[in-house]
C-alpha cells in the first residue's frame, strides 16, 4: 500500500498522501483509523471523494450515524440548502460533536466541495495532548468531576436567538452528563469541554465557570492547535473523542 504519512504539527495531525482507491479500501480505512487515533486529525488534500466514496470509507472505519442523507450532512449557512443553518452558528465556537448523546461519536469526516470566499477555515485542538501537559495539581483537581452539557447553552453562547420556538427545540435534547476527564480504552485521557459545557456538577457556578474557562484556554493554546485552510476536494477526519474543533465564521451565502 502506497501511504505517505506527514506530521502537520508536533502535537496534532498528519497529512496522508495516497490514491482515492487506496484511501477508501478496507486496508486504507484501517490505516487511516490507526493514524487518526495516534494523531487526532488526518488530512488528505484535494482527493475529491464523492458521497458514495466517503460513505464507503466511513463504513470501513466504523458505524455511520443516521443523519442527513444516508449519513451525509451538508454544512452550509444557506437556509435554502440546510433548514438547520442557524444551529451551525454553534460550530464557530470550540466544541465536540455529539455531546447530547450518551456517548459522543468517535470520528467526523468533512469534505470541501464549495468554499466560502470569506472564513470557513477550521481549527482543531488536541485534548489528549492538552491533558497530558496539565500540571499534576490540576489533574488531581479535575479527576472524577462530571460536567453537564447543554445544546441550549451552546446556542445562546453562539448568539442564536432564544425564541420560544428555538427554546422548545433545544429542550427536545435534554442535558447530558459526561466525565470531565475521558479515560479511553487505550488508557489515554482527554478533556470533554467546549461551548456546550454548562457547568461542573455539584460545584459553585462561579468556580465552575472559571475552571471550564481555564481548561478551554489551556487546551486551545497554539501548541495544541492545527488550523486548516480549505481547498476544493480536501478531506479532513478528526478523532471527535479527543479533538475540539471550530470553524471561522462565514456568510449565509456559503455552501460546503
Amino acid at each position: 500500500m502506497n501511504f505517505e504519512v506527514i506530521p502537520l504539527t508536533a502535537s496534532i495531525g498528519s497529512e496522508i498522501r495516497s490514491s482515492a482507491e487506496e484511501i477508501i479500501s478496507p486496508q486504507g480505512a484501517a490505516k487511516l483509523r490507526e493514524v487518526l487515533i495516534e494523531r487526532g486529525i488526518v488530512v488528505v488534500r484535494g482527493i475529491g471523494l464523492t458521497d458514495d466514496q466517503q460513505l464507503a470509507l466511513s463504513n470501513h472505519m466504523g458505524t455511520v450515524r443516521d443523519e442527513g442523507e444516508r449519513g451525509v450532512m451538508k454544512i452550509t449557512m444557506d437556509k435554502n440548502e440546510n433548514a438547520a443553518a442557524e444551529y451551525l452558528k454553534g460550530s464557530w465556537l470550540w466544541h465536540l460533536d455529539g455531546t447530547h448523546d450518551d456517548v459522543p461519536i468517535f470520528a467526523s469526516l468533512l469534505s470541501g466541495r464549495v468554499l466560502s470566499q470569506v472564513g470557513g477555515q477550521t481549527e482543531f485542538a488536541n485534548t489528549h495532548a492538552a491533558y497530558d501537559a496539565l500540571p499534576d495539581e490540576m489533574k488531581a483537581r479535575i479527576e472524577g468531576l462530571k460536567v453537564a452539557h447543554s445544546i441550549g447553552v451552546s446556542m445562546r453562547r453562539a448568539g442564536v436567538e432564544a425564541s420560544p420556538e428555538n427554546e422548545a427545540r433545544w429542550r427536545m435534547a435534554p442535558d447530558k452528563i459526561h466525565n470531565l476527564v475521558w479515560t479511553h480504552k487505550s488508557g489515554r485521557k482527554s478533556l470533554v469541554i467546549g461551548c456546550h459545557a454548562s457547568h461542573v456538577v455539584g460545584m459553585d457556578r462561579d468556580e465552575s465557570a472559571a475552571l471550564l474557562e481555564e481548561l478551554l484556554a489551556w487546551t486551545t493554546q497554539a501548541r495544541f492547535v492545527y488550523r486548516h485552510d480549505w481547498t476544493i476536494g480536501d478531506l479532513v477526519i478528526w478523532d471527535n473523542t479527543g479533538v475540539l474543533h471550530r470553524a471561522e465564521p462565514y456568510p449565509i451565502t456559503a455552501a460546503g
